[in-house]
C-alpha cells in the first residue's frame, strides 16, 4: 500500500476533490467503476460520482481499530526493549497510528525516548511530515517515495551488526526485510495497521467480482496491495479467480494509487494504471484522462459514427445505456468491426447462460436497447456482425 492516508490490459500509455485536466463535471458519464477501499472511500466515490460515473462500492478490507490491536502493543514493547539503531518509517498514516496506539496503551513516553536516540529514515515527504509532527527529526528521505530506495539509504550507511526497525505497510516488505538481514542487520518489524474483512462485505464483494467477470464494470480502483490479494482470495472461494484475472487482462481497467498496490496485479499479467504521483487525487485524474480518451471506443457504421463510452452507446445525437449482458455482446460485435462473429463465439460471451435460444433472446434485447436496431446485422446461418 502506498499509504492509506488522504486517499486492464488494452493500451494505457492530494486530495480526492482536486480537479485535473479533463476532470470536469460529467467527464465520467456512462462509465461504471468499482471501488474496493474502505478508508476514505466516501471521498473517492463522491469524486467519481460528481464526474458522472456509476459506482459499485465493495470494500474488501478495512483497518482494525487501534484499541483491538494487541499485536501492535507487543511489537512496540519489543522495539522499546531492543533500542533500535535505525528506524524506517514508510507511511504518514502508519506513523500517526503507531504514536496514537502507544499513547493509548501507556507506551508513549518510552517509545518517544527510543525514537529520539535512533536514526530515522523516511519513505517520502508525507512520512517525513508525520515524523516531524510527532516531534522527531529524520536523517534521510527516499527520493522517489519507494521502500526500496529508503532501504538503499540504510544500506549505504551500513547496517551490519545494528538493529533496524521497519514499519511494514505492503506486499513488498518481506523482500526489503530480507535485504536488511542479508546485510547483517537484526530486523524488527512494526505493523501499525492490520487488515480485517469488513462485516457484511461478502455479498458486496461477490457482486463486484461478478460485475467484473460479466463486463458490468469498466474500471476498478485499488488503494492497497492487500486489497488486491483479498479480492483474489474471494474470487477463488467463488470459483471465479481465473475469470477475474482474465477480465482485468482484457476489458476491465485496474487503477492503482501507486506501484506497491500495482504489484499483485502485475505478477499475474495485469497492466494497471499507475499515477506519476502516488496520491488518490492523481489516481482520479488519471482515471478521467484514460476513460475520457482511450476508454471511449469509436466505430464507423452504415448508420453513422458510433461512440461507446462505458455502457453508453451514442449514434446521431441519441444515447442509450446498455445492461451488462447487452454491453458484453455489443462490445464483441462492434470490436470485430464488420467481421462476422459466429453463434458459438457469441454464445460463449453470454454471462447468463449458453444456448441458441439464449443468444436469440440476447440479440433481440440488444437491438431494442440500441439507438438503432439496425446496428447489428444478421448473417444467415453464420452469426452476427456490426452493420458497416
Amino acid at each position: 500500500m502506498e499509504t492509506p492516508a488522504p486517499v486492464g490490459s488494452t493500451e494505457r500509455d492530494g486530495r480526492a476533490d482536486h480537479d485535473g485536466p479533463g476532470s470536469g463535471e460529467g467527464s465520467l458519464a456512462g462509465f461504471r467503476i468499482g471501488v474496493t477501499s474502505d478508508r476514505r472511500s466516501a471521498d473517492l466515490i463522491e469524486a467519481l460520482e460528481r464526474r458522472g460515473a456509476e459506482v459499485l462500492h465493495a470494500p474488501v478490507l478495512k483497518i482494525a481499530p487501534v484499541a483491538e490491536d494487541a499485536d501492535l502493543q507487543a511489537e512496540t514493547a519489543a522495539l522499546i526493549a531492543a533500542r533500535p539503531d535505525v528506524v524506517l518509517v514508510t507511511t504518514a498514516y502508519g506513523m500517526r497510528r503507531w504514536i496514537d496506539s502507544a499513547d493509548a496503551h501507556g507506551q508513549g513516553e518510552e517509545l518517544t525516548r527510543t525514537l529520539e536516540r535512533a536514526t530515522i529514515l523516511v519513505r517520502g515527504p508525507k512520512a517525513r511530515g508525520a515524523v516531524r509532527a510527532a516531534g522527531f527529526d529524520d536523517d534521510g528521505v527516499s527520493p522517489d517515495e519507494r521502500t526500496t530506495t529508503m532501504v538503499d539509504l540504510a544500506l549505504e550507511r551500513g547496517v551490519a551488526g545494528r538493529t533496524v526497525a521497519i514499519q511494514l505497510h505492503g506486499l513488498a516488505d518481506a523482500d526489503e526485510v530480507a535485504r536488511l538481514e542479508a546485510a547483517g542487520a537484526r530486523v524488527l518489524t512494526v505493523s501499525p495497521y492490520r487488515w480485517v474483512v469488513p462485516e457484511g462485505s461478502e455479498e458486496k464483494v461477490a457482486r463486484l467480482i461478478d460485475a467484473v467477470c460479466n463486463g458490468g464494470l469498466d474500471l476498478v480502483t485499488f488503494t492497497a496491495a492487500p486489497a488486491v490479494d483479498a479480492l483474489w482470495d474471494a474470487a477463488r472461494q467463488r470459483g471465479r479467480y481465473w475469470d477475474l484475472v482474465e477480465a482485468f487482462q482484457t476489458h476491465v481497467v485496474a487503477a492503482t494509487v501507486g506501484p506497491v498496490t500495482a504489484q499483485p496485479l502485475q505478477v499475474v499479467g495485469i497492466d494497471p494504471l499507475i499515477p506519476e504521483r502516488f496520491r488518490m487525487g492523481a489516481m482520479i485524474r488519471q482515471i478521467v484522462e484514460f476513460l475520457g480518451g482511450r476508454g471511449t471506443r469509436h466505430y464507423t457504421t452504415a448508420l453513422g459514427d458510433v461512440a461507446l463510452r462505458g455502457a453508453v452507446v451514442a449514434l446521431g445525437g441519441e444515447t442509450r445505456e446498455l445492461g451488462a449482458s447487452q454491453l458484453a455482446l455489443f462490445r464483441a460485435i462492434a470490436d470485430a468491426r464488420g467481421a462476422v462473429l459466429s453463434r458459438a463465439e457469441l454464445i460463449a460471451i453470454l454471462p447468463e447462460g449458453q444456448g441458441d435460444h439464449a443468444l436469440d433472446m440476447a440479440v433481440s434485447r440488444l437491438r431494442r436497447a440500441l439507438p438503432d436496431p439496425g446496428l447489428v446485422a444478421t448473417v444467415v446461418k453464420r452469426g452476427y456482425r456490426l452493420n458497416v
